[in-house]
Parts: structure tokens; C-alpha cells; sequence
């Protein structure tokens, strides 16, 4: 969480959101995220919170973390399961070449 948010910091705007879904189905609801972001020290990211628990299913994840990568027209363009620093240069290159090629696009 803590490296998409830093990755939300660099390159969040009009063109590119992270979007971290709470799968969290608790009586607390988004006050557990709160209380998450604010431990954690999370700044950058809005909550969005999935409280029917079916967000998981839908999208056919098998675990978490899982993060998607995601076009203005709504298709995946790739996932992965499983955690890594989404703010370092290999990733901060594949995002920002996928927003690149969706300025592209017709």
C-alpha cells in the first residue's frame, strides 16, 4: 500500500488513479480503512471500499493483494497477484508506457 501510494503521488491526475479497493466487509466499514491509511501512512489515495464482498469474485482474483492494470475504456491490460513496488523503476515504466499508449489511442 505505502509504494502505491507513492506511485498515486507521482503520477495521479486526470490521465492515471490508483484505485485501492477494500475488500473489507467488517460493522466498521470504511472506518477500518481509516484507521489503515492513517497507520500505515497513507496520503495520496482516495478509499474506495467494496462492501458486498463480491468486487473479488467479479474480477476473478485467486488472492491478495491483487492489483490491476486498467484502461480508460475499461480493459485489463495486465495483473498481478502478490505484492511489489509500484513505485520503483520497472513499474513507474510500464504505467507510464501504458498511459502513453492509451493517449494513443483512438
Amino acid at each position: 500500500m505505502p509504494s502505491l501510494d507513492r506511485l498515486q503521488a507521482k503520477l495521479g491526475g486526470s490521465d492515471f488513479e490508483v484505485v485501492a479497493l477494500s475488500i473489507d466487509t467488517d460493522a466498521k466499514g470504511l472506518a477500518s480503512v481509516k484507521t489503515f491509511y492513517t497507520q500505515v501512512g497513507i496520503r495520496h489515495l482516495r478509499i474506495f471500499q467494496d462492501p458486498t464482498g463480491t468486487a473479488g469474485f467479479k474480477l476473478g482474483t485467486v488472492g491478495v493483494p491483487t492489483t490491476l492494470l486498467i484502461d480508460r475504456q475499461g480493459r485489463e491490460l495486465g495483473r498481478l497477484t502478490g505484492t511489489a513496488e509500484w513505485d520503483g523503476g520497472e513499474a513507474l515504466a510500464l504505467v507510464r508506457g501504458a498511459m502513453a499508449a492509451g493517449r494513443a489511442a483512438p
